[in-house]
């Protein structure tokens, strides 16, 4: 992360062209989060929602934090948009801290230049109001349109973007779909041409094929726009692949940084881990027999040696003590990507010993023609050597259900094969006494 000298005065009044440039990737620092504490209450009644958290987010990039309910991720968010005032620390956009009591010019520079995509869709949006003028709104309060023709000319371009009708302008909210809502939330956010959009699990209460349209509305303003996101959710299969980066955030504190494959495929963090596993797999089966990983706070020692957010190496941050960060350096030195789904065998209760261990990346990428057809099972037991290969290729290539039913055939045909030797072999045996 980088190092970023900023002047803390209240002197700033407006925002820099260009955030600062970090020395390790020699990118630009759109935002960044310096030990910031977050606090709700008072006195003995004080909770600390967030703890010492630390990150950047660069520009043009998809930033994901992810955790479970309660974590601490929208907090963050909501205190990113000056919504909820920090206990400690800083929040710096283009170097600039934009936390606590700023200049007037300031904060309306940072409110044009920061805007929200909120969870629920149906809150977010004004019901008494039409949507040209729920979209219409940060153009009126920053005056961002040379006169009506060029704002309804605004409105409309933007409200067609995001798959909406220019008839719909005259409607209000509750006349549309969550996933319609959702679009407009968005519209209302990006017509403000912003520089960083804060997303807080935009897609959470949308049906699966809408939060697909609307991730693809979220790639194709950033590839049109350089628009940066911070990406709230808590869904890994989701965020695995719209992000650059991923935060992973547990009761508050941030616990590992990395780039998205660097994380699935080595998520050194246990609780990393134990969101990976919780990743439904698309296979009833399979899912089934999955192995939970389960993280247990206790197994850390944190008595003496204090934790802290370290690089171990390709920009992969990790939090842990001096003895865990050397373990996770050894481990991400090595190469070898860790396996992070474990599926039992359950073909027989017997073999629910026998454990096949199958990497997350080859989960989430299951193939299409894996079926397990009869025919496999019928091949494999008609020519039980091409079946036991057929078999080693299919599971290497992650085929699981056609390389049990291949398995199975040569198994059964090798049973037949064995009983027939044996009883020709007895058969020989009586021949020769008798």
């Amino acid at each position: 992360m980088a190092t970023t000298t900023v002047d803390t005065g209240a002197k700033t009044r407006h925002l820099p062209e260009h955030g600062p440039i970090d020395p390790a990737t020699g990118r630009e620092v759109l935002l960044s989060i310096r030990n910031v504490d977050i606090t709700f209450g008072k006195g003995d009644s004080a909770v600390k929602a967030v703890q010492n958290a630390s990150f950047d987010i660069y520009k043009g990039e998809t930033f994901s934090l992810v955790g479970e309910s309660g974590s601490g991720k929208t907090t963050i968010g909501r205190a990113v948009i000056r919504v909820n005032p920090c206990a400690a620390g800083q929040i710096l956009y283009k170097g600039v801290p934009i936390n606590g009591k700023i200049p007037r010019s300031l904060d309306r520079e940072v409110i044009r230049n920061i805007q929200m995509v909120f969870q629920d869709p149906a809150a977010s949006l004004n019901e008494r109001a039409t949507v040209d003028y729920i979209v219409s709104e940060g153009l009126y309060n920053f005056h961002l349109f040379e006169n009506e023709a060029d704002r309804v000319e605004k409105v409309k371009n933007m409200i067609t973007e995001v798959g909406l009708l220019p008839e719909h302008l005259t409607r209000y909210p509750h006349e549309f779909s969550g996933g319609q809502r959702q679009r407009i939330g968005l519209a209302r956010a990006m017509v403000m041409e912003p520089e960083l959009v804060v997303a807080d699990e935009p897609i959470s209460a949308l049906d699966v094929s809408i939060r697909a349209q609307v991730l693809n509305l979220l790639k194709k303003f950033q590839q049109e726009r350089d628009v940066t996101y911070l990406f709230i959710a808590h869904d890994l299969s989701i965020v695995r692949f719209i992000s650059d980066r991923i935060g992973v955030i547990y009761k508050g504190k941030i616990v590992e940084i990395a780039e998205a494959e660097e994380l699935f495929n080595f998520p050194m963090h246990p609780y990393t881990r134990s969101l990976i596993s919780a990743i439904p797999i698309p296979d009833p089966i399979l899912e089934k027999n999955k192995v939970l990983f389960t993280y247990d706070p206790s197994i850390h020692d944190y008595s003496t040696d204090q934790p802290e957010l370290t690089d171990i190496g390709n920009n992969h941050f990790v939090y842990g003590n001096k003895k865990e960060l050397e373990e996770y350096k050894t481990i991400r030195e090595k190469g070898v990507p860790m396996k992070s789904i474990t599926i039992r065998d359950g073909s027989t209760p017997q073999e629910h010993e026998e454990e096949d261990t199958v990497d997350a990346s080859s989960i989430l990428d299951t193939p299409l023609h894996d079926t397990g057809n009869i025919w496999y099972m019928i091949l494999s037991l008609l020519l039980p050597i091409l079946g036991i290969i057929a078999a080693v290729i299919f599971k290497k290539k992650n085929y699981i259900r056609n390389y049990k039913a291949c398995k199975k055939g040569a198994v059964i045909s090798f049973c037949i094969i064995g009983a027939v030797i044996a009883l020709f072999l007895l058969a020989l045996l009586f021949a020769v006494i008798f």
